[in-house]
């Protein structure tokens, strides 16, 4: 994580010390590292250069509007999965026209406010999907972009909760199908096919699912344009995986290698919807200890990160590397194995959950209440996907750039949580 180096005794992110980052806007925090985001961004953006790719960066990763104008500076576009997703981008001043929207569930509503907003395509997951969306164009008077989300049956090897490209899975539609579903758009008015899609999961470590997706898009192509369908893009989503745990991640070049050369050969353009690849170890989240305690045989060490900050480890058992952010024992190269001079411990939060942890048994130098912890590889489906459980204001977020620290979010106070809600009169 070049964004977060150890040096003289402590972490940094990029030219700040994280313990003075987490004096200055309390704990928990999340610290961003601006130019290990946009270092993530152009490797993408260099290694598949050669089929000139529209980079949609996936919003649902981590949707901060600061990060969003940042990505849109920087030339990204953006992949969305709800009406609030397109909002989001359009705050941020992104171009809307180079906007992709995803997900299984699209309502009327959220419809009308894509082709309002004049998006480059729908992403569509079902044939009752097509229907709706060519309903509404047609009451609009519009032809609505669309690319079909085929299911390639591909086993990516990642986590049950988080495969997306194996049949049966509720995304997308059989690629058996296709043809029969590429005639239904060419024979509609409202509805025009501009590609396809396959997004197969993530985190994926090998491109080995790639390769066999990306033979059968090319398959899908060649088998539409013999039945005089002008297809333009293949979108083969994101998931590229990255190194959460020593260097386990590929770079983006590796993909590349499986990627780039069929879809120069079918004469398309290529879309990608990298989220994790490019923000997840552009984050931290930093914390302070408030207890230790022994009992039971086990140590527990428990700080104001909670479940309701990073869930990843109680929805998924995801592994997060975890040190002090100024250690009394170096961190080691292997974060899983036991450190001379440390013990296991399990690091857990303040809420009423047994499954409230970031790390179980996890050997750490001594601990004392008021240190400061760095939970990393967090800027991905970290803050998207927290919550107010236990009434819990949610973290402050900041964003470094050398040696400048902005605030990009505010802590939450408890007036926030209640504020939407309405009391009946008495």
């Amino acid at each position: 994580m070049d964004g977060f180096p150890f040096r003289d005794g402590q972490f940094y992110c990029e030219d700040v010390p994280l313990r003075d980052i987490a004096r200055q806007f309390g704990t928990p925090v999340w610290v961003y590292s601006k130019n290990y985001l946009l270092s993530r961004f152009r490797e993408i953006q260099t290694a598949f250069a050669a089929v000139e790719p529209v980079i949609c960066y996936s919003v649902k990763a981590n949707a901060n509007l600061t990060l969003l104008r940042t990505m849109h500076e920087a030339g990204s576009s953006f992949d969305i999965v709800s009406g609030g997703e397109l909002y989001r981008v359009k705050e941020a001043g992104a171009d809307l026209r180079r906007v992709i929207f995803a997900g299984v569930g699209k309502t009327d509503e959220e419809i009308r406010f894509a082709l309002e907003s004049n998006i480059l395509m729908f992403n569509v997951e079902s044939e009752a999907e097509l229907d709706a969306i060519s309903r509404v164009a047609g009451q609009m008077g519009r032809k609505a972009p669309v690319a079909l989300r085929l299911n390639p049956d591909v086993d990516a090897k990642t986590h049950a909760k988080t495969t997306t490209g194996k049949r049966g899975n509720k995304f997308g539609m059989d690629i058996e199908r296709a043809t029969a579903l590429a005639a239904k758009v060419l024979g509609d008015r409202h509805l025009a096919l501009s590609g396809i899609h396959m997004h197969l999961g993530s985190p994926i470590l090998t491109t080995d699912p790639y390769a066999q997706a990306v033979e059968k898009a090319v398959k899908v192509v060649e088998d539409f344009r013999r039945n005089g369908h002008e297809i333009r893009w293949i979108n083969l989503g994101g998931g590229f995986g990255i190194s959460y745990r020593k260097q386990e991640g590929p770079a983006a070049d590796i993909y590349a290698k499986v990627i780039v050369p069929p879809v120069r050969e079918a004469r398309c353009q290529l879309a990608l919807e990298p989220g994790r690849f490019i923000v997840g170890n552009a984050g931290v989240i930093v914390s302070e200890v408030i207890y230790t305690k022994q009992e039971g045989g086990k140590t527990f060490v428990i700080q104001d990160a909670a479940m309701n900050d990073l869930v990843r480890p109680a929805m998924y058992d995801a592994f997060h590397r975890i040190w002090p952010a100024v250690p009394r024992v170096a961190p080691p190269e292997d974060y899983e194995t036991a450190v001379a001079d440390c013990q296991p411990v399990d690091v857990v939060g303040p809420i009423c959950e047994s499954s409230d942890y970031l790390a179980k048994d996890r050997y750490l130098p001594p601990l004392e209440r008021g240190d400061v912890l760095v939970t990393f590889s967090a800027g991905a489906y970290g803050m998207a996907m927290s919550s107010n459980y236990n009434s819990r204001p949610r973290a402050a977020e900041v964003l470094v750039d050398g040696k400048s620290v902005e605030l990009i979010r505010r802590r939450e106070t408890y007036a926030d949580i209640v504020s939407h809600e309405l009391m009946a009169a008495r």
